[in-house]
């Protein structure tokens, strides 16, 4: 059943197009990957979704609402939810303490619901605990709850970036450049967990990653930009073969 749909997105910016007629749909519990070469409009695209750009044409749908036109808090109260790297203010905070700071800043409706309780903020506060607790220890990140953001590396940031997107309690989770500056191992672990949320709690995924063999191994369907447009769709054994991705894209090797 499909969650997304961008349907003919088009934006320019100063007369250059950076996103010319990209559609494409996103299944429930499916992970999609967005490729493409610096310049392809894979970030332009991902603003557009998240709703940090409005299209010049074309429409976003949500689980059947037409959200083209809201903007990012409530694209994000609906389950529509990407990742934030970590401000540099936040990094003098401890991990738990960015964790909850999260839930206050993007509830979405089920965190909104558990405020709305008779007994109101305290089940909000102990709800938003109890929630940061458990994905903490879900992404191993638990024995790490009192240390400073700002000591942890690379890939813990990514993990906890991750985290607090996931405190908002998405449908579907937009992820951008998950990857980048993660080392090997913390990438494993990354990609598993990514995993580990659709398998485990049918959570569906949206992410635009320079890394192709990332990519390639965690996704159910590959999408392959080019100069704004959408050269190539399908599994990653599809995209890998087809000769235009591989010859705009990939300089005829995956």
């Amino acid at each position: 059943m499909t969650l997304l749909e961008a349907n003919g997105l088009r934006k320019t910016f100063g007369g250059i197009v950076a996103v010319d007629d990209v559609s494409f749909e996103v299944d429930r519990t499916e992970i999609v990957g967005v490729i493409g070469p610096n310049g392809a409009g894979k970030s332009t695209m991902f603003k557009l979704l998240a709703g940090f750009h409005t299209p010049d044409e074309g429409t976003v749908v949500f689980d059947g609402e037409d959200v083209t036109e809201r903007p990012p808090n409530e694209r994000t109260q609906r389950g529509l939810v990407r990742t934030f790297q970590i401000a540099q203010e936040l990094t003098g905070m401890r991990v738990m303490d960015n964790m909850l700071l999260a839930s206050q800043n993007h509830p979405g409706e089920k965190v909104l619901a558990a405020a709305a309780k008779t007994s109101g903020v305290r089940d909000f506060e102990e709800d938003a605990r109890t929630r940061a607790e458990e994905l903490l220890k879900f992404l191993e990140l638990w024995d790490l709850r009192d240390e400073y953001a700002g000591n942890l590396s690379g890939g813990q940031r990514k993990l906890l970036e991750l985290g607090r997107a996931l405190m908002a309690e998405p449908e579907l989770l937009l992820l951008d450049e998950p990857m980048a500056g993660v080392n090997p191992d913390l990438t494993d672990r990354l990609l598993q967990r990514i995993m580990d949320l659709r398998d485990e709690r049918d959570m569906t995924f949206l992410v635009v990653e320079h890394d192709i063999e990332a990519i390639m191994r965690i996704s159910d369907t590959v999408v392959g930009m080019h100069d704004g447009t959408v050269l190539s769709k399908g599994t990653p054994e599809e995209v890998q073969s087809d000769e235009q991705m591989l010859e705009a894209y990939l300089g005829g090797e995956v």
